[in-house]
């Protein structure tokens, strides 16, 4: 069963109606000018996101993965609103009030995405403060630098601080607990989405633990719906429901993490898998090695993406690839004929 790349994102996300969509990412593409010629004219582009057709469901953890350079962050960027696409439209599904959802980012260094020269207070409460919220409906009033304290010792409290230690400086913090002021800095604007990306690479594999635990906690107190973009495959089993996996600013496989984690289809998906180090099966070369690094994106590829480093490229991969998908499992696409064979 062939699918189209526009009507592909639809199929995924076909057992929710659309009242429990929060984003909806149609067909966007980004290309950055590389070279102008003498009248100014773009005459050679970097192509970083090739058509992304996504729906992200309220409550749910989505994650993005592929190896860098393959457009996570770009996409990032893109849904947050930081970085407008050159073709397509990112739709930000309204809440209950009317209003467009509420989407915050968690970036991957702490140390550099934090003002330093605000204390830890101050840099939590900032977003309340950019955006002039409003208190909720039935809550008090609480108006000037006193509320704000309030709120962010509140924030503080949720996500593992002591408030005390919030007028110190965020040099004066561990990673850990600097990458803790980042996820309460998104919590206090009551946000409905909040963007991860790669919220765990910069920090010690047990304070990694402790992080995706508390980004655990507050998603079920909280009902939030997750973005998370990484290269970890670790951390995406965790943490996720559904996962895409990005290959040169396309999405080549999508659906349940499960499902793609454990039984995936597109062989760059099972390339990605295969280098993840696992001590519960002994390493198994059953294929010949593939070249490792990512083709350029001035010019992309023609036919499938990923036919130049895929070791089971055969007739037809010449062509450009849809996602496809199993009758049996319509929510598992992947963008590979020979994988449906």
């Amino acid at each position: 069963m062939t699918i189209a790349d526009s009507g592909a994102a639809m199929a995924a996300g076909a057992d929710r109606p659309e009242q429990d969509l929060v984003l909806e990412v149609r067909d966007v593409r980004v290309r950055f000018p590389m070279l102008r010629d003498w009248r100014g004219r773009v005459v050679q582009s970097a192509h970083a996101l090739n058509g992304i057709d996504l729906r992200i469901r309220r409550g749910e953890a989505f994650g993005i993965v592929g190896e860098s350079g393959c457009g996570k962050s770009t996409l990032a960027q893109v849904l947050m609103g930081l970085l407008p696409p050159t073709d397509g439209d990112v739709r930000r599904l309204p809440r209950g009030d009317g209003r467009p959802a509420n989407i915050q980012i968690v970036f991957q260094d702490p140390q550099s995405s934090l003002d330093p020269r605000l204390p830890a207070w101050k840099v939590i409460v900032e977003p309340v403060v950019v955006r002039g919220r409003r208190p909720a409906p039935g809550q008090a009033a609480r108006q000037g630098k006193a509320a704000l304290r309030a709120r962010a010792a509140e924030l503080a409290v949720q996500v593992g601080l002591r408030p005390e230690t919030l007028d110190r400086y965020v040099h004066e913090f561990s990673g850990g607990q600097r990458q803790r002021i980042a996820i309460a800095r998104a919590l206090s604007s009551d946000p409905d989405v909040i963007v991860l990306d790669e919220p765990t690479s910069a920090l010690d594999v047990s304070v990694q633990a402790q992080i995706l635990n508390l980004l655990q906690d507050l998603r079920r107190r909280y009902g939030l719906t997750y973005v998370l973009i990484s290269h970890n495959v670790s951390v995406v089993r965790h943490l996720c429901d559904r996962v895409a996996v990005m290959y040169l600013g396309q999405i080549v496989e999508q659906g349940m993490a499960s499902a793609v984690l454990e039984s995936p289809r597109h062989p760059y998906t099972r390339e990605l898998l295969d280098a993840v180090p696992r001590l519960d099966r002994p390493w198994v070369e059953d294929a010949p090695a593939a070249p490792v690094e990512l083709p350029g994106n001035r010019a992309l590829p023609a036919g499938c993406f990923f036919r130049e480093r895929c070791p089971w490229a055969t007739q037809g991969c010449e062509r450009p690839q849809s996602l496809l998908c199993d009758a049996d499992a319509l929510q598992h696409l992947f963008r590979c004929h020979v994988a449906q064979k």
